[in-house]
Protein backbone atom coordinates (compact mmCIF):
# COMPACT_ATOMS: atom_id res chain seq x y z
CA UNK A 1 0.00 0.00 0.00
CA UNK A 2 1.55 3.43 -0.97
CA UNK A 3 -0.04 6.61 0.22
CA UNK A 4 -0.27 10.41 -0.65
CA UNK A 5 -0.66 12.90 1.89
CA UNK A 6 -0.93 16.27 2.87
CA UNK A 7 1.19 18.18 6.16
CA UNK A 8 0.61 21.42 7.43
CA UNK A 9 3.47 23.19 8.68
CA UNK A 10 2.63 24.63 12.35
CA UNK A 11 4.96 27.47 11.66
CA UNK A 12 3.66 28.98 8.79
CA UNK A 13 0.82 27.51 7.77
CA UNK A 14 1.52 26.43 4.90
CA UNK A 15 0.98 22.50 3.05
CA UNK A 16 3.35 20.09 1.62
CA UNK A 17 1.94 17.12 -0.77
CA UNK A 18 3.90 13.97 -1.00
CA UNK A 19 3.82 10.51 -1.51
CA UNK A 20 5.31 7.10 0.46
CA UNK A 21 4.62 3.48 1.89
CA UNK A 22 4.91 4.59 5.68
CA UNK A 23 3.17 7.74 6.69
CA UNK A 24 4.77 7.45 10.25
CA UNK A 25 8.04 7.26 9.62
CA UNK A 26 8.14 9.73 6.37
CA UNK A 27 6.24 12.34 8.86
CA UNK A 28 9.20 11.56 11.44
CA UNK A 29 11.69 12.19 8.51
CA UNK A 30 9.84 15.77 7.46
CA UNK A 31 10.03 17.06 11.16
CA UNK A 32 13.60 15.54 11.88
CA UNK A 33 14.80 18.67 9.54
CA UNK A 34 16.44 16.07 6.67
CA UNK A 35 13.89 17.06 4.02
CA UNK A 36 15.53 20.64 2.22
CA UNK A 37 11.89 21.52 1.30
CA UNK A 38 10.20 21.25 5.28
CA UNK A 39 13.60 21.70 7.08
CA UNK A 40 12.46 25.24 7.79
CA UNK A 41 9.00 24.91 7.83
CA UNK A 42 8.61 22.47 11.03
CA UNK A 43 7.26 21.33 12.83
CA UNK A 44 4.51 19.51 10.73
CA UNK A 45 1.34 17.78 11.05
CA UNK A 46 -0.17 15.24 8.77
CA UNK A 47 -3.82 16.78 7.84
CA UNK A 48 -4.75 13.47 5.66
CA UNK A 49 -3.68 10.94 3.64
CA UNK A 50 -5.24 8.89 0.56
CA UNK A 51 -4.55 5.32 0.03
CA UNK A 52 -3.41 3.71 -3.47
CA UNK A 53 -2.34 0.63 -4.75
CA UNK A 54 0.74 1.15 -6.41
CA UNK A 55 4.09 3.70 -5.87
CA UNK A 56 3.25 4.88 -9.40
CA UNK A 57 -0.51 5.35 -9.02
CA UNK A 58 0.53 7.69 -5.29
CA UNK A 59 3.33 9.18 -7.52
CA UNK A 60 0.50 10.44 -10.18
CA UNK A 61 -1.76 11.39 -7.72
CA UNK A 62 0.50 13.77 -5.71
CA UNK A 63 1.75 15.02 -9.18
CA UNK A 64 -1.99 15.87 -10.19
CA UNK A 65 -2.98 17.08 -6.51
CA UNK A 66 0.17 19.49 -7.10
CA UNK A 67 -0.86 20.72 -10.73
CA UNK A 68 -4.04 21.99 -9.37
CA UNK A 69 -2.04 24.41 -6.76
CA UNK A 70 -4.04 27.17 -7.56
CA UNK A 71 -7.19 25.26 -8.88
CA UNK A 72 -10.20 26.95 -6.93
CA UNK A 73 -11.69 23.35 -5.80
CA UNK A 74 -8.83 21.96 -4.67
CA UNK A 75 -7.71 25.02 -2.58
CA UNK A 76 -11.20 25.41 -1.40
CA UNK A 77 -11.05 21.26 0.22
CA UNK A 78 -7.94 21.48 1.62
CA UNK A 79 -8.58 24.74 3.25
CA UNK A 80 -11.52 23.36 4.66
CA UNK A 81 -9.25 20.44 6.60
CA UNK A 82 -6.44 22.45 7.27
CA UNK A 83 -8.54 25.45 9.13
CA UNK A 84 -11.23 23.25 10.62
CA UNK A 85 -9.77 22.96 14.21
CA UNK A 86 -11.85 19.61 15.18
CA UNK A 87 -9.48 18.09 12.18
CA UNK A 88 -5.97 19.48 13.64
CA UNK A 89 -7.28 17.73 17.04
CA UNK A 90 -8.16 14.02 15.28
CA UNK A 91 -6.08 11.16 14.36
CA UNK A 92 -4.99 12.22 11.03
CA UNK A 93 -7.70 10.33 8.40
CA UNK A 94 -8.00 9.56 5.16
CA UNK A 95 -8.83 12.49 2.85
CA UNK A 96 -12.36 13.01 1.21
CA UNK A 97 -12.78 12.84 -2.13
CA UNK A 98 -11.60 15.62 -4.26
Amino acid sequence: MFYTYILKSLKDQRRYIGHTNNIIIRLDFHNSGINPSTKNRRPLELVCYKELRTKLEASRYEKYLKSLKGGKQLQIEINKMLNNAVVAQLVPRKCGAW
